[in-house]
Parts: structure tokens; C-alpha cells; sequence
């Protein structure tokens, strides 16, 4: 299920507001904020397992803010975020990993690092159809401790 669903509309605000002082946008570089629409939908979509300790640390932030922290000023804002970084625990680091994770994984910010947009392997060779030789070092180990089922 999409955390879309799981996350309060003031949580996802928030989330916003935070993810864009994390990594603002830059015009120098040309990337978007982690706050861009698709870098949002796509944390939104993956959150997962993680969905607690961000909508945790979604909470703890708006209790610190005494009340949601999108609609602080930037000041006051500061403030907030600077306590939640002493405070905020394990929750605080999985937001902050989620935001990173899922800003980095966006093209337009790997084009603008000057990386691959494709897969590292096979760099763009193709393999001829039926080649399995790629798997002669895993036949090579012999058998596993287990049954294949």
C-alpha cells in the first residue's frame, strides 16, 4: 500500500516542507528540490517499511512546531528543525535516509552529478540470446544446503 494512503494530508505537507529544506532546489545546477512533485510521488510510493518511523518523525516535527511545519515561517521553521535534529532519534535519520534515497535515484539529479542514466551492466553490450555463461561461476560452487523447490 502507498503511503500516500497511510500519511495524513498534514504529514505529507510536512514531509514536503522538510524534504525542501533537506535539498532545496538549485537553478545553478538545474536539479529540483527533494520537494519536486515526482521526488515526493516517489517516496510517497516506496516509503514501505518505513512509513512508521517517518510518519513518527512527521509528528514529533509538527509537535515541536506546535502545530503543522509547513505553515511556519522560515525562522521559526529553523528553529524547529534544529531541535528535531537533537531529538528526533532513529525516526529523524530514517526520514532524512528517505528523503536522500529517493532524491539521488532521480534522473534529472544523476544527469546533473554526470552519471549513467542506464544500468552499470551490461553498459549498454548486448548479450547474445541464450547466453548463459554469465552463470558458469554460480554452477561452478556446486550445490546449496537446500533443495531448489
Amino acid at each position: 500500500m502507498s503511503a500516500d494512503n497511510q500519511l495524513t494530508r498534514r504529514q505529507r505537507d510536512d514531509l514536503r516542507a522538510i524534504a525542501a529544506m533537506i535539498i532545496p532546489a538549485s537553478d545553478e545546477y538545474k536539479v529540483p528540490g527533494a520537494d519536486d512533485p515526482a521526488i515526493q510521488a516517489d517516496m510517497l510510493a516506496t516509503l514501505g517499511r518505513d512509513t512508521k518511523l517517518v510518519a513518527a518523525a512527521l509528528d514529533h516535527l509538527a509537535r515541536l512546531a506546535g502545530g503543522p511545519l509547513a505553515e511556519l515561517d522560515a525562522a521559526r521553521r529553523d528553529a524547529v528543525v534544529h531541535e528535531f535534529r537533537k531529538s528526533g532519534g532513529a525516526a529523524a535519520a530514517t526520514l532524512v535516509r528517505v528523503v536522500l534515497q529517493c532524491y539521488y535515484r532521480d534522473d534529472r539529479v544523476l544527469g546533473s552529478l554526470g552519471l549513467d542514466l542506464r544500468a552499470p551492466f551490461p553498459k549498454g553490450h548486448v548479450l547474445p540470446e541464450g547466453d548463459w555463461s554469465l552463470l558458469d561461476p554460480v554452477k561452478a560452487r556446486g550445490g546449496s544446503l537446500r533443495r531448489p523447490p
